[in-house]
């Protein structure tokens, strides 16, 4: 075989083994593609079985549905239907046969766009009633009712259920704030199992923010309940979010506040509270908290005896609450006006025998708020002048001892004649019948009636809307300045009112420093030097505490401490030291000739004397047992 005859004899192989290759390659391209062909081909096969699968189950829901007997109700066109009476006027939606807006018609109480006060508005308040069935479970939320026997102050909210009704039926109390909400059924006795026995509702609210100072009104809004015991609770209004959960607590009436207004539920029978929670909204959302309460009601499922609430739609108001109390029937003392915060018990009934009479007659005499809490000051400051009297003057005798406290502090000089010292200082004060402390008591009894206006003028509706020189509105800061972002303490804004009770604070505070410079050895003023600072400080606390409370409040507190200053002024110039000393001379002389007589330790100088003289006789035996042990 020759060479070209071998060649050809390999490409002819070659030729063959790759025509070959190249159809073995072609039947797995062509096997590759017939089985992807048959994949995609068993996928729409099966998605047209799922298709078919879920066209039946939906054929079979549907038929299902035309048996239940909500169905119809479950579809509709949301309508409104409006009552009202010559307070408020109340829209309901047959979306839930619910309330969809309350909006109170009283002139006195205008928004801050200048209309009437809008509670809530449509997607702010929900109330769900749950009721369960046999076979299908009522849920008032996602169904819709036919509103029949329409009047101007009642409506019936009706759904057709099975062969027989629920029904809820609205009316309104004439002249008052109060709605009446029946819920009853009727013949559906085969329809709920028979241990049923209440139903359930959900109550949500979003409050909307009704006064200028969100964080002011935030500090006064929470969910309040009275238990069946007859005492009244609330969630925590600090701290940001609250919440309680397996609550179980049996109450009769639940609250919905803000500031100024409220939403109660007020039922005939106590509700058996699950949940109760409060979250705090956005500042600057518009809102100031979420309110949720869930609960259980008595419920008659034959329908001879509807399950009855009360809704009070209006303000915190301590007269408007307690008459709109009496409209409800009660047998128990419902006390709604507590949502008018006083202060603690004792606080409370200075507020409520004191303060709320001397405002409420004020305020009849037409006067303007500003003028009307210029005249309370002025009242409350006439009252306890003997008071702020007395305590100057003990003040002042101190100061017109002062010569002689000097002579007994330059007779001990030593740091182990300390006791001695103080003994000869107490028995001075007892001689001349005086007290260190004789400053002090007087002015803390004036204590409760400072915390009683603190609770009292931040409450009082009547302050709401009321202008008075450049505040436009007494019930939230007067601000003369304002700026479109936060700054940490301050806010947004400065109160002129808080400003100038500061500046008052700090004259008051130099005044009285003054004052009792002179009563003091220089021991007692060093010892009293941190307290000096305090009292410069407290007014820079103030202003960043009370620069968000209302100008109501601040300016009672700028002209209190104004005629404060004015009233130390007077006293420190009637008061004639020489006069005052001499009749402590003339004390001291009468003392010392009934020297002889037993003495008493009924008064307080009397029993720190005693408690002193005790003090020295037992540093005297330690001393002596001392000098025997040194022997």
């Amino acid at each position: 075989m020759n060479k070209n005859t071998l060649i050809g004899f390999v490409l002819m192989a070659l030729v063959m083994f790759g025509f070959m290759a190249y159809e073995n390659h072609n039947r797995a391209i062509q096997a590759e593609e017939i089985r992807i062909q048959d994949s995609i081909a068993a996928i729409e096969a099966q998605k047209e079985a799922v298709k078919t699968q879920e066209k039946m189950a939906k054929m079979a829901e549907e038929a299902a549905d035309t048996l239940n007997p909500l169905f119809e109700a479950r579809t509709g066109k949301q309508g409104t239907t409006v009552i009202e009476n010559e307070l408020i006027r109340v829209t309901l939606t047959n979306k839930g046969g619910q309330m969809q807006k309350v909006e109170l018609k009283d002139s006195i109480y205008k928004s801050r766009e200048g209309g009437n006060v809008v509670l809530f508005n449509s997607g702010d308040q929900s109330m769900n009633i749950m009721l369960d069935g046999k076979t299908v479970n009522i849920a008032t939320e996602e169904l819709f009712f036919t509103p029949t026997d329409v009047n101007a102050d009642g409506v019936t909210m009706h759904l057709p259920v099975a062969n027989g009704s629920l029904d809820i039926i609205y009316s309104l109390k004439p002249n008052s704030y109060i709605l009446d909400m029946d819920v009853k059924v009727s013949n559906l006795d085969g329809f709920f199992p028979s241990k049923t026995n209440s139903m359930m509702i959900e109550w949500t609210e979003q409050m909307k923010q009704q006064e200028k100072g969100y964080d002011f009104e935030t500090r006064y809004s929470t969910v309040t309940y009275r238990d069946v015991d007859g005492d009244t609770h609330e969630l925590s209004v600090t701290g940001g979010d609250e919440y309680e959960d397996d609550f179980e607590e049996k109450v009769k009436w639940i609250a919905y506040k803000t500031q100024f207004f409220s939403q109660i539920l007020i039922a005939d029978s106590p509700l058996s509270v699950g949940v109760m929670s409060s979250e705090k909204s956005e500042k600057g959302s518009g809102y100031l908290k979420t309110y949720q309460t869930s609960f259980s009601a008595d419920f008659d499922t034959k329908g001879v005896k509807p399950t009855s609430f009360h809704l009070y739609l209006g303000p915190n108001k301590f007269s408007t609450l307690k008459a709109n109390e009496k409209l409800i029937n009660s047998s128990d003392d419902l006390d709604l006006q507590s949502l008018v915060y006083m202060g603690w018990p004792v606080i409370k009934w200075i507020n409520r025998f004191i303060f709320l009479y001397a405002f409420d007659f004020l305020t009849s005499l037409g006067l303007n708020m500003g003028i009307v809490l210029l005249l309370l000051t002025i009242i409350v400051k006439f009252l306890v002048f003997p008071l702020m009297k007395k305590s100057y003057l003990s003040s002042a005798n101190m100061r017109v001892l002062r010569p002689k406290m000097d002579e007994i502090n330059a007779k001990y000089t030593k740091p182990e004649d300390a006791m001695m010292k103080q003994q000869e200082m107490m028995k001075l004060y007892s001689e001349y019948g005086v007290s260190p402390v004789g400053g002090c008591l007087p002015m803390l009894i004036q204590m409760p009636l400072w915390i009683a206006l603190f609770n009292f003028i931040p409450n009082y509706i009547e302050m709401r809307g009321e202008s008075f020189l450049w505040a436009d509105d007494l019930s939230t800061y007067d601000d003369i300045i304002h700026w479109n972002f936060n700054i940490w303490g301050i806010g947004d804004h400065l109160s002129l009112f808080c400003i100038l009770w500061c500046l008052s604070s700090v004259i008051s505070s130099i005044a009285t420093q003054r004052q009792q410079q002179y009563a003091m050895t220089p021991e007692q003023q060093q010892q009293m030097s941190m307290m000096k600072w305090m009292t410069y400080l407290m007014p820079v606390i103030f202003f960043f505490s009370f620069n968000s409370y209302s100008a109501g409040l601040n300016w009672y507190y700028f002209i209190s401490t104004l005629i404060s200053v004015l009233m130390m002024w007077a006293l420190r110039k009637t008061t004639d030291d020489a006069k005052l000393l001499a009749k402590l001379e003339k004390r001291h002389a009468e003392r010392k000739a009934n020297a002889g007589e037993k003495k008493t330790t009924s008064s307080l100088m009397g029993r720190l004397q005693a408690m002193q003289e005790k003090q020295l006789e037992i540093l005297r035996q330690q001393q002596e047992a001392q000098k025997n042990q040194r022997k």
